[in-house]
């Protein structure tokens, strides 16, 4: 799409960004969902709606470096890597189930990274978290 010479993209899966309500969201897909959540929560079905909630999968790793000032040397800490984490679109507490639900929002069971299989693998390794994937809007909870 171009507008006045500049191209504007759409993100990777041709999603459009939105906002709703002061929030924005990665797609129309996830904020239909947020305002299918939001009327689940209002009628008491769920509760302790959360968003882009982060999960650390693999810490930051750091290290003690020396560092040459002029007249000695001082040991710094560094981070060597940076580590992994997922960020979840939704989790709320499921009153019906007595369980806390974590949803990622996706577009087509057809069209999944390899980075968020890995990162679902991860969830469920190190924490006993499984992801559920949602692909309507408005599917059950």
């Amino acid at each position: 799409m171009t507008f006045s010479g500049f191209i504007v993209r759409n993100g990777k899966y041709n999603a459009h960004k939105c906002e709703y309500k002061g929030f924005k969201f990665d797609s129309e897909r996830e904020r239909d969902r947020f305002i299918f959540l939001e009327d689940c929560e209002r009628r008491g079905l769920i509760s302790e709606l959360r968003r882009q909630v982060d999960f650390v999968l693999i810490p930051d790793e750091y290290a003690d470096v020396p560092k040459q000032l002029k007249t000695k040397i001082k040991m710094e800490r560094r981070r060597v890597f940076t580590g992994v984490r997922y960020k979840a679109d939704f989790v709320y507490f499921h009153k019906g189930r007595g369980e806390h639900i974590v949803e990622d929002v996706k577009a087509s069971p057809k069209v999944i990274p390899k980075e968020f299989e890995l990162k679902e693998k991860m969830m469920w390794y190190f924490h006993r978290i499984k992801i559920e994937r949602v692909y309507k809007p408005n599917q059950a909870i």
